[in-house]
């Protein structure tokens, strides 16, 4: 884990700058005119979300298979009694990084890395386990404790 990194977020989270929610979205913004996801993919390699039942119900239907079926086939529930991939890489990763499913992708997907997400130090764990995982997560941090110096 990053100590400075840790030092930031728990620094604005003990007093959050009033422009906070807006410097987050501006600073996501500037990330991901940086950044290309597609030449990375980390995150649906090493890190598999989290399925609502309406990304279940969603993505079976895209697949034109049973929720139960889909969940059989890709999903187990894990220690926390969340709904888990079996195994990842991402099983609708293609070899070019793209995703098979993304008009349908888990809503947890869609949100990842989570960097234009209000009131942002509501979610600091996550944000440094993120940085680790995502460039653009990790830039965001950067960039942030660049601006809020």
């Amino acid at each position: 884990m990053n100590h400075e990194y840790k030092k930031f977020l728990d620094g604005i989270k003990r007093k959050p700058p009033k422009n906070l929610d807006h410097l987050a979205q501006e600073t996501h913004d500037e990330v991901f005119r940086e950044i290309d996801c597609l030449s990375c993919a980390n995150c649906c390699k090493t890190t598999g979300p989290l399925f609502t039942e309406k990304d279940i119900e969603r993505i079976a239907r895209y697949l034109r298979q049973k929720p139960s079926e889909f969940e059989e086939k890709y999903l187990r529930t894990d220690e926390d009694a969340d709904k888990v991939l079996q195994e990842l890489p991402c099983p609708f990763l293609l070899e070019d990084n793209y995703c098979s499913i993304y008009e349908v992708r888990p809503k947890a997907c869609r949100e990842y890395p989570h960097t234009d997400r209000r009131k942002i130090y509501q979610i600091n764990r996550l944000m440094l386990k993120n940085a680790e995982i995502c460039p653009a997560a990790d830039l965001w941090v950067q960039k942030m404790m660049g601006k809020l110096k």
